[in-house]
């Protein structure tokens, strides 16, 4: 018997992940309780100590030594009507000192104390042995079970808020477990139910039971029904962890990730620049023959990656953002932190990219204002972006709505079809900078959908 009581807390603790001491604090909360229902008085502050090895129980009113006055004060209160039944402190209005007062159910006065213990002093504890009923094992048995189940729920609750609240921003594996209402995807987090809310999900990507991914935590939060995980496919920082778990030297710190903007399911732009000057930072993401990069690639279901070098100077990150263009000129105006990028006419629509993409991310990224122009056009004349990524363009500075940044990249692929000079310039371009046709700034993949078929002749 003695036996079975350790074996069954050990069984709890095992299927629940919950530690011993919470288990034996659910159970001396739950007897307490029981306790006080049948057989305690009002002003008793009743405590449990439980031994799990011979089943004993010890019960104990714990009261705390405060000074007599505070009796005076609260039995002249009590004698007014003035109160009932006093917290054991209050915070008085604003610029007046805290207020302490007496609360019988766990307040003592030091004389009281004294006469069951000589040695108290105010602010010490002390703990009053309560005797035993003889039918409190049965009683406790019946009216103790829901309260320890309850207990052992909240804690196993509290249990894995606590687990999931440290793993907050980090990526982890889950199986897609079912589909719920309104689109909303039950994952299950190595035994533990989370939530992707459609808010969280990737357009182009397709969900199924059963389906394993890597989820970024977005947020954990307590509710009244319990720990309600959020994760997340869109989020830009899953990009950056995913980085991190692939890549030694971003893990190390040795290469650093300074920015990423992101269009889920489409393209992410991510700035690195390497602390040791011996590390290529963009050759460390790459990996030999894309190993690394198509590993980040495969997990995002395909998400065309840009790997840009960071610089301080803001005239060259931003020509670098803008890859796989090559960029003539960068006029800045820190003052409005606006800058204007000129570009040959043939590389302006890879500058602006398909629907605007292009420049859209890297506005993004380098946190300027983007205007991109052809060789010998000023300003307005261009198509640009804001910092949020907003397309404009023309004298007018409108913004371009969806339909008319599709024309622009149709009208800008005709043109582009029709030079044939750029045919050997791209061909050029994508032997040296492309490993594995889309890896470094996106130039192979973007030539190939930009120029179709003109690279066979």
């Amino acid at each position: 018997m003695e036996m079975s009581i350790i074996e069954a807390i050990e069984q709890i603790c095992l299927e629940k992940s919950l530690s011993k001491e919470k288990v034996l604090e659910a159970i001396e909360q739950a007897l307490a309780a029981a306790y006080r229902k049948d057989f305690g008085e009002k002003n008793q502050n009743i405590k449990v100590e439980f031994n799990p090895v011979n089943g004993a129980m010890k019960i104990f009113d714990i009261k705390t030594v405060v000074e007599d006055s505070l009796l005076e004060e609260f039995q002249k209160e009590m004698e007014e009507g003035e109160s009932e039944e006093a917290p054991s402190s209050e915070i008085a209005s604003e610029g007046e000192k805290e207020k302490k007062r007496f609360n019988p159910r766990t307040d003592i006065a030091l004389t009281e104390a004294r006469r069951i213990k000589k040695s108290m002093k105010q602010g010490d504890e002390i703990k009053i042995e309560l005797s035993l009923p003889e039918d409190f094992g049965r009683v406790a048995a019946q009216t103790a079970k829901q309260v320890i189940i309850q207990r052992l729920r909240e804690a196993e609750r509290q249990n894995i808020f606590d687990t999931f609240k440290d793993q907050e921003g980090k990526v982890l594996n889950g199986v897609i477990q079912r589909r719920e209402n309104n689109n909303l995807f039950v994952v299950d987090l190595n035994g533990t139910a989370a939530v992707l809310p459609p808010s969280e999900q990737v357009r182009e990507e397709k969900y199924y039971p059963g389906q394993k991914l890597r989820f970024y935590i977005a947020t954990v939060n307590m509710t009244p029904r319990g720990p309600e995980i959020i994760t997340s496919r869109r989020h830009s920082e899953i990009v950056k962890e995913l980085f991190r778990l692939e890549i030694p030297e971003i893990n190390s710190g040795v290469v650093e990730i300074k920015g990423i903007a992101r269009e889920a399911g489409l393209r992410s732009k991510v700035a690195v620049i390497s602390n040791d000057e011996n590390i290529d930072p963009i050759g460390s993401c790459i990996g030999q023959k894309g190993v690394r990069i198509q590993t980040i690639i495969n997990e995002l279901n395909g998400e065309k990656i840009d790997i840009i070098e960071y610089s301080e100077d803001a005239a060259k990150f931003i020509g670098n953002a803008l890859s796989p263009a090559k960029v003539t000129s960068v006029v800045l105006n820190e003052q409005e932190k606006k800058t204007i990028v000129s570009v040959k006419e043939n590389q302006f629509s890879l500058a602006i990219g398909r629907d605007g993409q292009n420049v859209r991310l890297a506005a993004r990224l380098t946190g300027w204002a983007i205007e991109v122009v052809k060789d010998g056009e000023t300003f307005g004349e261009g198509v640009s972006a804001n910092q949020e990524g907003e397309l404009q363009g023309g004298e007018t500075g409108e913004p371009i709505t969806e339909i008319e940044a599709e024309q622009l990249g149709e009208e800008e692929k005709t043109k582009e079809e029709s030079v044939p000079e750029l045919v050997e310039e791209l061909k050029e371009e994508m032997s040296s900078e492309t490993i594995g046709g889309e890896i470094v700034a996106g130039a192979g993949e973007e030539v190939v959908e930009e120029t179709p078929g003109k690279l066979e002749e």
